[in-house]
């Protein structure tokens, strides 16, 4: 028997077993799966490890998405989580590469401006870990996008601030458990706040709080200044 004679439920769950490269080298085959690759049922969950990973056609965002995760700690994307200020020019000219790739990608998530049958507005769970350009803006569209979100996990993510927070209070409702560790602009007030606001979320913040928060270098030798002088006094 070929392939293409199985019917779809046992072509669907075939593919399930594949990973996306092996699924898309296997739909450009024929027409018949290329149809079973579009499925979207067959992507409730899709985890990314590069930022190339985000630009290839390997994969299907829809309604089916549940769990996304985007997770990457190679040393050249470390670089992007070093303060703007402190990188020199080898160090920027990597950062442009990768500095609209995860907010792009979480435009295309919520995708508003496209087809409404690519959405996904039933993602309940995303994690997002070593990605520095992530920024405010996009996740609070996210929440907006994504009502049934559950679950949100956030690390090294060091530009997002308290305003993330406060998007969480406003449009978070099914939220269940926040995790923002490791976010240097997070503050323990804004920690505090959306706790008493949300107080039904398991939130976990691990050195968030404690972490030297980004400065430009006036406000940096300001700030030292002024604690030396203290120092001094």
């Amino acid at each position: 028997m070929h392939i293409t004679q199985l019917n779809w439920e046992c072509l669907l769950h075939l593919f399930s077993f594949l990973d996306k490269n092996s699924r898309k080298s296997l739909a450009q085959t024929c027409h018949k799966l290329l149809e079973v690759f579009q499925e979207p049922f067959l992507w409730p969950v899709l985890n990314f490890h590069s930022p190339v990973e985000l630009k290839k056609d390997n994969f299907l965002l829809g309604p089916a998405l549940r769990y996304l995760s985007i997770c990457w700690h190679s040393s050249r994307v470390k670089v992007c989580n070093i303060e703007d200020w402190m990188k020199n020019t080898f160090q920027k000219d990597i950062c442009r590469k990768h500095e609209n790739a995860v907010n792009d990608f979480l435009i295309q998530v919520c995708n508003r401006r496209r087809q409404s049958w690519k959405r996904c507005p039933n993602l309940l769970s995303l994690t997002l870990s070593g990605c520095g350009h992530v920024t405010d803006d996009y996740l609070l569209l996210l929440l907006k996008s994504c009502p049934n979100l559950k679950i949100l996990k956030l690390e090294n993510c060091v530009r997002i601030t308290d305003r993330t927070l406060e998007a969480v209070t406003l449009y978070g409702g099914s939220l269940q458990t926040l995790h923002v560790d490791f976010c240097r602009n997070i503050t323990q007030a804004g920690l505090e706040t959306a706790q008493e606001k949300c107080p039904s979320i398991m939130l976990k913040a691990e050195r968030s709080a404690d972490m030297i928060p980004d400065y430009e270098p006036g406000e940096k030798l300001m700030l030292e200044r002024a604690v030396r002088k203290l120092v001094l006094h």
